[in-house]
């Protein structure tokens, strides 16, 4: 995917006016790392899976992600294109993710 620079906010000379807005503590502590890009999303999702298989249904994320699942099947069971193995996964894929970044 092509990165589009997004000119809403810059004039002429490249300053963003939201730079502009932002006090400089601002704008010292929100780095350079990009709001759209999330490198950690796998690390995150396989450290979750991971607690999720040793705290069974007592850590906080596994009944909504099951939760997710059944609604997923239930979806799949009404579309007659989705099977249901599909619904399972992407709703517990959705909810999963849910979990991860809120």
């Amino acid at each position: 995917m092509a990165n589009i620079p997004d000119d809403r906010d810059n004039d002429r000379y490249g300053s963003s006016k939201r730079d502009e807005r932002l006090g400089s503590e601002e704008q010292d502590t929100r780095g350079s790392r990009n709001a759209f890009q999330d490198h950690d999303l796998i690390g995150d999702a396989t450290a979750e899976i991971k607690e999720m298989a040793k705290g069974g249904l007592d850590h906080p994320s596994t009944k909504p992600v099951l939760t997710g699942a059944a609604v997923g099947v239930v979806g799949a069971a009404i579309l007659p294109v989705i099977t249901w193995p599909v619904g399972l996964v992407a709703g517990a894929g959705f909810m999963l993710y849910k979990r991860i970044r809120p």
